[in-house]
């Protein structure tokens, strides 16, 4: 990629964050909501200076997908999508992403403001009205220098009646690289519009990963979002969406699969903004050896968004007794005519399972391993036959081989 001349706006914009992260302080254990269950000790942000990302052909990835649409510098706004690292779109349509970058992720934390001030990777996508991308499109992120801080932020924008599947995934370059990763993901699906948007993270577990990620559904629009969590050593995500016109639909399905001492920790939110919207979430983990992990989400019904259905659960598998899980569903609803429901549950494996398949014959492995599968199978069958369920399948058959170590 040649040298890119970075504009005014976004110059301003980094300053004036740089400004603003420092003097806000890091979150603390016991006195910010959303961060009791992770605490940062003595973590210190400037132990780890910001530095760029490395190449995903240098990786083993963890998304497999033959056929995609990748950031590139050749790109025709007016014929189709714009898919291009995110300095790359500032300097060629810097009306465009100074219109949206920055407006849908707008709580401040230290992180983000750090985020905005050194961003080094990044891509945008765009997809202009009535706009139907056939092929996924593939943005991936990878951390490369030990002791450093990966900033990395993706925008993505659908226009009325585009329609468009985008896969994001972060890895390390090493398994026991050290450092942060700290993201921003900001999503606009428009009037009409339909994203499935699939964001997988395997980093190394001596890393830390720090998250904001936040979408907004504008009316009829229906926006499908798979995560998964697989690596890192500790952290906080927040994954948020808005339902901010009527008959806006959000799916959100996440999956996690930790051991040793891991920690992950989810913050989700499930906003209702407008009548006759409907969103579904499901989260389902299994934990071996003294990890853990949190998922906390709430579903928000802002006043006058009357004929809400919301639904949410949490279900989490412990393969140890030393392994850990919080699930903490939340209601928050200011109207009077709504449909919203949550579960959560935690659980062992069940003894009884494993003497039934070990009666017919399966080792005390295989019966083992048998029963997770089936457990993270019901995340895997919400979505349809094709390539996003066959390559979330891969993943997480991956990453059972690490976690039960076989």
């Amino acid at each position: 990629m040649s040298a890119v001349t970075e504009p005014e706006f976004l110059t301003r914009r980094r300053e004036a964050a740089g400004t603003e992260a420092a003097a806000l302080a890091l979150p603390e254990h016991k006195g910010e909501p959303g961060w009791e269950f992770t605490p940062l000790g003595d973590f210190d942000p400037a132990a780890f200076p910001a530095a760029p990302g490395g190449d995903i052909a240098d990786v083993d990835a963890l998304l497999e997908l033959d056929e995609a649409v990748r950031p590139s510098d050749d790109e025709a706004l007016s014929e189709g999508p714009v898919v291009l690292p995110l300095a790359v779109a500032a300097e060629r349509h810097p009306d465009i992403v100074e219109r949206y970058l920055g407006t849908i992720v707008t709580a401040r934390t230290r992180f983000t403001a750090d985020n905005d001030a050194q961003w080094t990777d990044g891509a945008f996508v765009y997809i202009p009205k009535g706009v139907h991308v056939e092929a996924p499109i593939l943005l991936s992120t990878v951390h490369e220098q030990a002791g450093t801080t990966l900033h990395h932020r993706t925008l993505i924008v659908l226009e009325e009646g585009a329609q468009a599947e985008v896969w994001h995934q972060a890895l390390s370059a090493g398994a026991d690289l050290e450092g942060v990763v700290n993201g921003v993901v900001e999503i606009l699906v428009g009037q009409n519009a339909s994203l499935r948007f699939i964001d997988a993270q395997d980093l190394s577990e001596q890393t830390k990963v720090f998250g904001a990620q936040r979408a907004v559904v504008e009316r009829d629009g229906n926006l499908d979002w798979v995560t998964l969590g697989f690596g890192s050593g500790d952290g906080k995500v927040f994954l948020e969406t808005q339902l901010a016109g009527p008959g806006a639909h959000g799916a959100v399905t996440g999956a996690y699969a930790t051991h040793g001492r891991q920690h992950l920790d989810f913050d989700t939110l499930q906003e209702h903004a407008a009548p006759d919207t409907t969103s579904d979430l499901a989260f389902r983990g299994i934990l071996g050896e003294r990890s853990s992990t949190v998922w906390r989400g709430m579903i928000q019904v802002d006043d006058g968004a009357q004929r809400t259905d919301a639904f949410q659960e949490s279900r989490n598998l412990l393969l140890s007794k030393k392994a850990h899980a919080d699930s903490i569903p939340g209601l928050e609803i200011l109207a009077n005519d709504v449909r919203c429901t949550h579960a959560a549950a935690i659980a062992q494996i069940d003894p009884e399972q494993l003497f039934y398949l070990r009666s017919r014959g399966l080792s005390e492995p295989a019966a083992h391993r048998l029963v997770v599968e089936g457990f993270l199978e019901a995340i895997v069958g919400r979505l349809e036959e094709g390539r996003a369920r066959e390559a979330i399948a891969a993943a997480i058959e991956r990453r059972l081989e690490v976690v039960l170590g076989a």
